[in-house]
C-alpha cells in the first residue's frame, strides 16, 4: 500500500492532457516500430492485440514477450512522458480552464478520438472491437436510465436493440441499395451518409413507441411483474422478426451499406453520454431518483410518477433503439438470434458489474466486459466460467457495481494540476506546519 500510495503521490500533478499525451506517444511508437522491431526482436509473430491477452492465453511460451512488449511500448512511454510533460500540459490546462467548459471538452475529447483513431488503425481487428465498445456503451448508459436510475429491472433492451436495428437497415436498403428484397433504390446512394442519422432517429423513435407496450400495461407494477412483461416483449420481438419473411425472418437481413465508420459512431456514443448525463442531472431526473427511492412519497410531492417513469423508460428504449441501427450497419448483416436473452445477459453484466446510478461506471462495464470478453476468446468454454466467477465476487464485494452513483464532473476531470492540489489530509497529519502549510 505505501509504494501504491507513492506512486499516486509522484503521478498526482499530471492533467488529463499529460495522459493522452504521453498515450499519442505510446500509441506512435507502436504504429512507426511496433511491428518491425519492437515485436520482431522480442520474438512475437505479429503486434499484440489487446496488450498480448490473445498471444498469451493461445500460446504461454509468449508471455515474457508480451508483457515486455506491453513495458515497452505502452507503459514506459505513458509514465514517462506524462511525468516530463506535466511542466507544459499543466501551464496549458489552466489556458484550457478559462475557456467555456464545452469548448474544452471538445477540445480533449478531439484529442482522444485521434488517439484511438490512431491506435484503431494498426488493423482492423482493433476498429471492430472499438465500433462494438462504443454500441455497448450506448447500450449500457440508456439502460442504467431505466434499471439504476428508474430502479425498475427491465429485460427488454435487447428488443428494443431489434426494433431499432431492423427499422433503421429497412429504410437505408429500401432508400440507398439495389437491394433484391426491395428493389430498386428510391434515392441516390450518394444520399445515404448524410440521411443515415434520421435512419438512426427513426430506429429510435420505434424502439420509444415500442416500448409503451411494455410501460402501459407494467407500469402499475414493480418488480418481477415488470421484469416478467420486458422479458415476453423481448420474446414477442424476437418471434415476430423470425416469422416477417419480407424482412428475412430467421434468415436474417443483410446488404446494410457501411454508414457507420469509427468517427460516427464515436460522435454518437459522445452524444448519448451528454444527453443522458444531461437528463439524470435535471429536474426530470432528480424526480426520477425520488420515485425510485419513495414512490408513495413522491406522489404526495406532487410528481407524477406514472409520466416520470415512463418518460425515462421511452428515453432509455430511444437510445437503445440508436444502439441496434448502429449495430446493423456495423455487421451489414443482422439475424433475430442476435438479440436473444443471451444479449440480454451481456448488457445486464455489463450495468450490474460497472456500477447502477453511474454514466462512469456504465462506460467502466461496458469496456470491461467487451475487452474481457475478448481476450478470453482463446480459451472458448472456460471464457463463460471465469467471467461469470467474476460477477459473482463483484457482486459480493460491490453490490451495486465497481463505480456506483457516479455523475461526471467534467470540470473537475480537465482542469490543471499543480503542486498545491497533493497537499492531503495525510500529509497535513505528518508534516508540521510552517508558516502556511510548510509553502
Amino acid at each position: 500500500m505505501e509504494l501504491v500510495r507513492k506512486f499516486k503521490h509522484i503521478f498526482s500533478n499530471i492533467p488529463m492532457l499529460g495522459w493522452l499525451l504521453g498515450t499519442l506517444v505510446a500509441v506512435l511508437i507502436e504504429y512507426y516500430w511496433g511491428y518491425d522491431y519492437i515485436s520482431y526482436y522480442l520474438g512475437l509473430p505479429k503486434i499484440p492485440v489487446l496488450f498480448g491477452a490473445l498471444i498469451m492465453l493461445k500460446k504461454p511460451m509468449m508471455i515474457p514477450g508480451a508483457l515486455g512488449y506491453d513495458l515497452i511500448v505502452y507503459v514506459i512511454p505513458i509514465l514517462l512522458v506524462a511525468k516530463v510533460s506535466c511542466n507544459f500540459t499543466n501551464p496549458l490546462a489552466t489556458l484550457f480552464e478559462k475557456l467555456p467548459l464545452w469548448l474544452s471538452v471538445i477540445i480533449h475529447l478531439l484529442f482522444f478520438y485521434a488517439v484511438l483513431h490512431l491506435w484503431a488503425g494498426i488493423n482492423d481487428y482493433r476498429v471492430l472491437i472499438i465500433k462494438l465498445t462504443l454500441i455497448s456503451i450506448i447500450l449500457t448508459v440508456s439502460i442504467n436510465v431505466i434499471n439504476g436510475y428508474q430502479g425498475e429491472f427491465s429485460c427488454s433492451h435487447p428488443g428494443f436493440m431489434a426494433l431499432g436495428a431492423y427499422t433503421s437497415s429497412i429504410i437505408t436498403l429500401l432508400l440507398f441499395v439495389n437491394d433484391k428484397t426491395f428493389g430498386t433504390a428510391l434515392l441516390p446512394e450518394a444520399f445515404g451518409p448524410w440521411l443515415f442519422p434520421f435512419a438512426l432517429l427513426a430506429g429510435g423513435v420505434a424502439a420509444a413507441l415500442g416500448s409503451l407496450l411494455v410501460a402501459i400495461p407494467s407500469f402499475r407494477t414493480r418488480g418481477d411483474y415488470l421484469a416478467i412483461i420486458s422479458l415476453a416483449f423481448l420474446f414477442i420481438i424476437k418471434s415476430a422478426v423470425e416469422n416477417l419473411h419480407i424482412i428475412g425472418g430467421a434468415r436474417g437481413m443483410g446488404g446494410q451499406p457501411d454508414y457507420a465508420p469509427l468517427p460516427i459512431i464515436f460522435i454518437w456514443t459522445m452524444l448519448c453520454i451528454w444527453i443522458v448525463h444531461n437528463f439524470v442531472t435535471s429536474i426530470m431526473g432528480k424526480a426520477l431518483n425520488t420515485v425510485r427511492d419513495d414512490e408513495a412519497a413522491s406522489e404526495s410531492m406532487t410528481i407524477k410518477t406514472r409520466k416520470t417513469k415512463m418518460t425515462a423508460f421511452m428515453f432509455g428504449a430511444f437510445w437503445a433503439g440508436v444502439a441496434g441501427g448502429l449495430f446493423a450497419h456495423v455487421l451489414a448483416y443482422i439475424n433475430p438470434g442476435m438479440f436473444s436473452i443471451n444479449r440480454l445477459a451481456e448488457i445486464l453484466a455489463m450495468v450490474y458489474f460497472g456500477g447502477l446510478n453511474s454514466i462512469v461506471g456504465s462506460i467502466v462495464g461496458a469496456v470491461s466486459i467487451n475487452v474481457l470478453g475478448e481476450a478470453l476468446r482463446p480459451l472458448e468454454l472456460f471464457k463463460w466460467i471465469i467471467i461469470p466467477l467474476i460477477l459473482i465476487f463483484v457482486m459480493i464485494f460491490r453490490p451495486y457495481g465497481l463505480i456506483s452513483f457516479t455523475e461526471i464532473n467534467a470540470k473537475r476531470l480537465l482542469r490543471a494540476k499543480n503542486k498545491g492540489d497533493q497537499i492531503t489530509k495525510d500529509t497535513i497529519k505528518k508534516e508540521p506546519i510552517k508558516g502556511k502549510l510548510g509553502v
